[in-house]
């Protein structure tokens, strides 16, 4: 997996976190949502990233 793809999907899960909190904190269930399927989607590219890998070797 190239680097760039890397910070990419680490970089939308660390939005759907930021998103998710600053939804929690303002009281505002949609953006908490929009937030939480965010930083799962980063999350799932990170990790089929991480398989994709293990199998390269």
């Amino acid at each position: 997996m190239s680097l760039g793809r890397k910070i990419r999907d680490k970089a939308q899960a660390v939005k759907g976190w930021v998103r998710q909190r600053l939804g929690r904190a303002t009281g505002n269930p949609r953006q908490q949502a929009e937030g939480k399927s965010d930083r799962l989607a980063g999350n799932l590219r990170q990790a089929g990233g991480k398989v994709k890998d293990a199998f390269k070797r």
